[in-house]
């Protein structure tokens, strides 16, 4: 039986609507993909409560978290992934790749044509109807 990981990614807007973007790094599995930042949920952890920490630890800002954005199940290869992604905004700090190979905020016009990781696909699909 594949092992099985729940997560959760931040849909980041700022003032102009543009969303921040994280470039996975040659180190992190899945190297050079796009993806929303975020990262695992600890055990009894709320989905919220692990993404406001994993943005602390990725990016060094503080974000207030919304609406839930997509619940998405991918089976990958070897593990399954349960992402689940919120929208958020930055409410202190300027967020900085502390993880990623880089960090980029992208007009929600252009976010197909980033080579995403495919559990990401579903959330950027409902972001650009």
């Amino acid at each position: 039986m594949k092992k099985q990981i729940k997560v959760v990614g931040a849909v980041i807007k700022n003032d102009q609507n543009q969303i921040l973007c994280a470039l996975r790094s040659p180190e992190m599995s899945m190297p050079n993909y796009w993806e929303f930042p975020g990262g695992k949920i600890e055990k009894n952890e709320k989905p919220e409560e692990a993404l406001v920490r994993e943005i602390k630890e990725e990016l060094g800002c503080e974000i207030a978290v919304s609406e839930l954005v997509e619940d998405v199940i991918h089976e990958y290869p070897n593990i399954i992934v349960n992402l689940i992604t919120y929208e958020a905004k930055i409410i202190s700090g300027t967020p900085v790749a502390n993880e990623h190979a880089k960090i980029e905020w992208k007009e929600i016009s252009v976010l197909k044509e980033l080579e995403w990781a495919p559990a990401d696909l579903p959330t950027v699909e409902k972001l650009i109807i």
